[in-house]
């Protein structure tokens, strides 16, 4: 009876959406934690330059909320340090896009490019451009991002992988800035519908 403004059948009951099913993280980080994080990583310990390139890695996961792929295409030239910025290269997902660094983060990129890599690349006898090289038993990045969370998640217990911190400063940005300047921030692929 339409009429009356319902049916008897329901039309969609038997409608499947197809996809990929998502779930929503709620366990995202405040922007405190993220910087707790940051400043109780050690350097002291253990080999002290995988610990001073690990040091770059967190606060470019933590403050520039990088993914892993953006980490694998960095290359030293990405490094702006009179500019104090940083060029993240674009990739078929995500947008080039330049951010600022932290007044600390340039202090540590100056060591790091000047002197704790140029050793890593003696003592691993490379040659390349890429800015975060692996080293000792991590032959790639993805070993060496394993043990970073693998010693984050000593430092804070609420912590859980790398997507959640991407996930966690997202939200914090979303917080300070408009959704146009977040999706510039993250490197989303922004769709023009005409």
């Amino acid at each position: 009876m339409v009429s009356e403004h319902y049916r008897l059948q329901n039309i969609i009951k038997d409608l499947h959406i197809k996809g990929v099913k998502k779930s929503i993280k709620k366990n995202f980080l405040e922007f405190e934690e993220l910087e707790d994080i940051y400043y109780s990583y050690p350097i002291s310990k253990g080999n002290e330059l995988v610990r001073k390139r690990n040091k770059i890695i967190v606060g470019l996961l933590v403050y520039q909320g990088l993914n892993t792929r953006d980490l694998q295409l960095l290359e030293v030239e990405h490094i702006q340090l009179y500019k104090g910025k940083i060029a993240i290269p674009g990739t078929r997902k995500s947008n080039t896009r330049e951010l600022e660094l932290k007044t600390w983060q340039l202090m540590e990129f100056m060591e790091y490019i000047n002197a704790v890599r140029s050793e890593i690349l003696e003592r691993t006898d490379k040659e390349t451009e890429q800015l975060l090289l692996p080293m000792g038993k991590s032959s790639n990045l993805h070993g060496v991002l394993a043990k970073i969370t693998k010693e984050l998640k000593a430092i804070n217990n609420s912590f859980t992988d790398i997507k959640q911190l991407r996930t966690s400063i997202i939200i914090s940005w979303l917080k300070n800035y408009s959704l146009r300047k977040v999706q510039y921030l993250a490197g989303h692929k922004i769709h023009q519908f005409y």
